[in-house]
């Protein structure tokens, strides 16, 4: 992880029960010292693990402003890192969504990405930041912050009843 000074760290995690089938994101934000400044989880039904992955990502962004507004603050300037056990996230957005937009939001092939809808907003907010850097962790291999991410899923998916 990126040493934090005056910058945010973004963890988010997505689950599926069934792909397509019952699924959800789990979000945490530290500030520069650790804090936790937002945990939140939610479930979609029916959705897929892709879907999950990038909506918790955006969930997270989308706390980390609100949380900024809520404050009367306004951080853009901090760096914000978002880490992810999802390459179809990290490099999706670090890679791949540069090109679709060049070619009018398609592929090489010409068809449309799937989950566009997502990716437009997920780089609609990675605009609104001065410096976003987005990391690629290794699912289920002991790092805390991701392990708790997917534990928010489970419960929220345990809870909803599926």
């Amino acid at each position: 992880m990126q040493e934090l000074k005056s910058a945010y760290a973004v963890f988010a995690d997505g689950a599926c029960r069934g792909n397509p089938g019952p699924g959800a994101w789990g979000v945490m934000i530290q500030d520069a010292l650790g804090e936790v400044i937002l945990k939140s989880s939610g479930v979609d039904v029916p959705t897929t693990n892709n879907k999950m992955e990038l909506e918790g990502v955006i969930r997270g962004l989308k706390g980390l402003i609100e949380k900024w507004i809520e404050d009367g603050t306004s951080d853009r300037l901090s760096p914000v890192f978002v880490y992810s056990d999802s390459k179809y996230v990290t490099e999706g957005i670090s890679s791949w969504v540069a090109g679709w937009k060049n070619r009018g939001w398609k592929k090489a092939d010409g068809k449309e990405p799937e989950n566009i809808v997502l990716w437009k907003e997920l780089d609609m907010l990675k605009s609104q930041f001065e410096t976003i850097q987005f990391i690629w962790v290794k699912g289920h291999a002991g790092h805390p912050q991701n392990e708790l991410c997917d534990q928010m899923c489970n419960l929220a998916l345990d809870e909803a009843g599926f």
